[in-house]
């Protein structure tokens, strides 16, 4: 995988929002590879959803029912 198109910097605020001080370069880099990862699951699930559905347009509503299928959680 190459470098995550996450912004360091997003993803250090999330670190400090989430209560931490500190946080190493390598922690972030490993959360936006997360964020990647995960974030293309989901986009690949809601196009399917999509899809399926006759449109061509991924809405909000694909995106929460992909979230929901993949982690088991209501956004």
């Amino acid at each position: 995988m190459s470098e995550p198109e996450f912004s360091s910097a997003a993803v250090y605020r999330i670190f400090k929002k989430a209560g931490a001080e500190r946080v190493s370069d390598d922690a972030v880099m490993e959360l936006s590879k997360f964020f990647e990862l995960y974030g293309e699951r989901v986009a690949q699930q809601a196009a399917a959803l999509a899809q399926h559905a006759g449109r061509k347009t991924v809405k909000a509503s694909d995106v929460k029912l992909a979230i929901k299928n993949i982690f088991n959680i209501e956004v």
